[in-house]
């Protein structure tokens, strides 16, 4: 505020003619002022220091990562809430219908779990089936060969076993 004019107030008070050129040239001096003659920001275009005695500090956010992986990551949660109100409108209207039992609406609830340990156990079974089978081999001879097949029948009666090795 310029102090060689008094402030005069606007709110709803009717003001002389005089009065309201004051405030009128009060205003008009506070808004064209010249620029001041010190600078008021100052900008250090001087190269920042390679490496410091501050150790770095974990900034808030996503951690940084390939595009790429921000855009699954983005992709997934959005899918995974785009699932949600579907689910709850139809757990709602089976409710309202009176369709319902609590014990189905908490099996559904509980789905996702009880699909995962039968995938992970069939898994785990190929893999041990996998690595339980033979290797192919290929041999190849020359001349004559003679190959002896045996069948071999094993029994197990709790500690005693029996086997027959047949021609």
């Amino acid at each position: 505020m310029n102090e060689t004019t008094p402030a005069v107030p606007l709110s709803g008070v009717r003001m002389s003619e005089d009065a309201a050129e004051a405030e009128a040239a009060r205003i008009i001096a506070d808004a064209y002022r010249p620029a001041p003659t010190v600078p008021t920001a100052y900008r250090d275009t001087s190269p920042l220091p390679a490496h410091g005695d501050t150790p770095p500090v974990p900034q808030p956010g996503i951690p940084p990562m390939s595009q790429r992986a921000v855009d699954a990551s983005r992709l997934i949660l959005t899918t995974g809430l785009a699932t949600v109100p579907p689910g709850l409108i139809a757990i709602g209207i089976l409710i309202a219908s009176r369709q319902a039992d609590p014990t189905v609406i908490g099996m559904i609830c509980a789905a996702p779990a009880a699909v995962a340990v039968p995938v992970l156990a069939l898994a785990r079974l190929f893999i041990r089936a996998a690595e339980a089978t033979p290797d192919t081999h290929h041999h190849h001879y020359q001349g004559p060969v003679h190959q002896d097949q045996r069948t071999i029948h094993s029994r197990t009666a709790g500690v005693w076993a029996k086997t027959d090795n047949q021609h």
